[in-house]
C-alpha cells in the first residue's frame, strides 16, 4: 500500500478522535488515559489502513483517460495498461508523437482514441468507438469501469490583461470539456457502478494573483465534482477528485518559451490605459516570475499517477486525493480555515510587493 499525505492526515484524524475518547473515558468511567488512547488508536488507525489496502480486481475492466498526449494522462495510460486494465487513451492528436509512443510502448489492450474534448462530434465519435470496442469478445464482455478527466491547459495574466476569449478558451477545456465527456460516458459508468476521477489542482484549494483564468476552472471543477459525487451515490458510482501539486517541470504544461510568447500577446492586446496603470516594469517582473515557475516542481509524476490509480482501484475510494508536498498542503489548510488576512500575509503580500515595486 502506498504511503501518501492523504493517509497521514487521516491517521491524524483518528489519532485526534482517540485522544477525545481517552479524555471522555478518563472522566466518565474512569480509565487510564494512555491505555484508552493507545487501544483506540490501534484499533481505529489499523482499521482505516486495512480498509485502504483493499483493491478491486481489474480483469475485464476498461478505463478512458483524456489528455494522454503528454504529462499525467500519458503516464497514467501506461501504468493502467501495465496493471492489466483495457485502456482507452484519448489524445488531442491521435497521429502525434505522444500517441505513437503509447502504441509502441503499451500492450495491445491499449487503444488510442482521437479526442478533442471541446468538440461535440469528437466526443460522440469516441463514445461510439468505445462502445464498439467494449462489445462481447469470446465469453467475456469488458465494461467501462473508469473515466479519468485529465486533459487541461493553463495560462497566466492579471484579469485586466487577459482577453475574455482566453477565459472562455481555458474554461472550454478545463471545465466544459470535462463536463461534455462525463455526460457522454456517464451511462456506461453507471452501468458498471464504476469510477469517475476528475483531475483538479492544488490551486483548486487556494488562489494567487495573475492566474485567474486557470484557477477559476479548478475551483469550478472542485464544486462540480462534489455535486456529482452526491448525485452518483445512489447509483453506486464513486467520484473522486485528484489534486496534484506543482509538477510543472514534469508535465511541461508551462515552458519559458510559451510564457514569453503569451506575454507578448497579452501586452499587445492591452489598452493604453491598462498598460499605464500597471506599468511595463511590473509587467516584466510578473512575466519573469512566471517563466521561473516553469522550472519548478516535481519532475517525477509518480505520486500523482499513484493517486489516480488508487482512486480507480481502492475498494473504498476517497472523495479527494492530495498529491502535493507538505508546504502546499499547509497552504491549502491556511486558505480554507484561517482568516484571509493571515493567508495574504503568509503567501501573497511579499510577492505582490516585489511585482509592483
Amino acid at each position: 500500500m502506498l504511503w501518501t499525505m492523504d493517509k497521514a492526515s487521516r491517521l491524524l484524524f483518528w489519532c485526534g478522535l482517540s485522544l477525545l475518547l481517552a479524555g471522555v473515558s478518563e472522566t466518565v468511567i474512569p480509565l487510564s488515559f494512555w491505555v484508552t488512547f493507545s487501544g483506540a488508536f490501534l484499533v481505529l488507525g489499523n482499521t482505516y489502513l486495512l480498509l485502504a489496502s483493499f483493491k478491486i480486481p481489474v480483469t475485464g475492466k476498461a478505463v478512458l483517460v483524456t489528455g494522454c498526449d503528454t504529462g499525467f494522462g500519458h503516464a497514467l495510460a501506461l501504468r493502467l495498461d501495465a496493471l492489466g486494465f483495457h485502456v482507452f487513451a484519448g489524445c488531442l492528436r491521435a497521429g502525434g508523437g505522444g500517441a505513437h509512443q503509447l502504441r509502441s510502448s503499451a500492450s495491445p489492450r491499449l487503444q488510442v482514441i482521437q479526442l478533442d474534448i471541446t468538440r461535440d462530434e469528437e466526443v460522440n465519435e469516441a463514445l461510439r468507438e468505445v462502445k464498439s470496442l467494449l462489445s462481447p469478445r469470446g465469453d467475456r464482455e469488458k465494461e467501462l469501469w473508469g473515466l479519468v478527466s485529465n486533459a487541461g491547459i493553463s495560462t497566466f495574466g492579471a484579469v485586466e490583461w487577459t482577453p475574455l476569449r482566453t477565459f472562455r478558451e481555458v474554461a472550454d477545456v478545463n471545465v466544459f470539456g470535462h463536463i461534455r465527456v462525463i455526460k457522454a460516458f456517464l451511462p456506461l459508468i453507471r452501468k458498471s457502478k464504476g469510477r469517475l476521477v476528475n483531475v483538479s489542482s492544488a490551486e483548486g484549494r487556494f488562489t494567487a494573483p495573475f492566474v485567474a483564468a486557470y484557477e477559476l476552472t479548478k475551483h469550478a471543477m472542485e464544486g462540480f465534482s462534489d455535486c456529482l459525487r452526491h448525485e452518483m451515490q445512489r447509483f453506486g458510482v464513486h467520484v473522486s477528485i485528484v489534486e496534484p501539486g506543482n509538477y510543472t517541470a514534469g508535465t511541461k504544461l508551462h515552458t519559458a518559451e510559451r510564457a514569453g510568447a503569451l506575454a507578448g500577446s497579452l501586452w499587445s492586446a492591452m489598452t493604453d490605459e491598462v498598460r499605464a496603470a500597471y506599468g511595463g516594469g511590473s509587467f516584466g517582473r510578473v512575466v519573469s516570475s512566471m517563466q521561473s515557475v516553469t522550472n519548478t516542481g516535481l519532475v517525477d509524476l509518480t505520486t500523482a499517477v499513484d493517486a489516480m490509480v488508487e482512486a480507480l482501484t481502492q475498494r473504498f475510494p476517497q472523495a479527494r486525493y492530495t498529491c502535493m508536498d507538505s508546504s502546499l498542503y499547509a497552504r491549502g489548510l491556511v486558505a480554507q480555515h484561517l482568516p484571509e488576512w493571515i493567508y495574504d500575509f503568509l503567501y501573497i503580500t511579499e510577492a505582490r510587493n516585489a511585482w509592483y515595486n
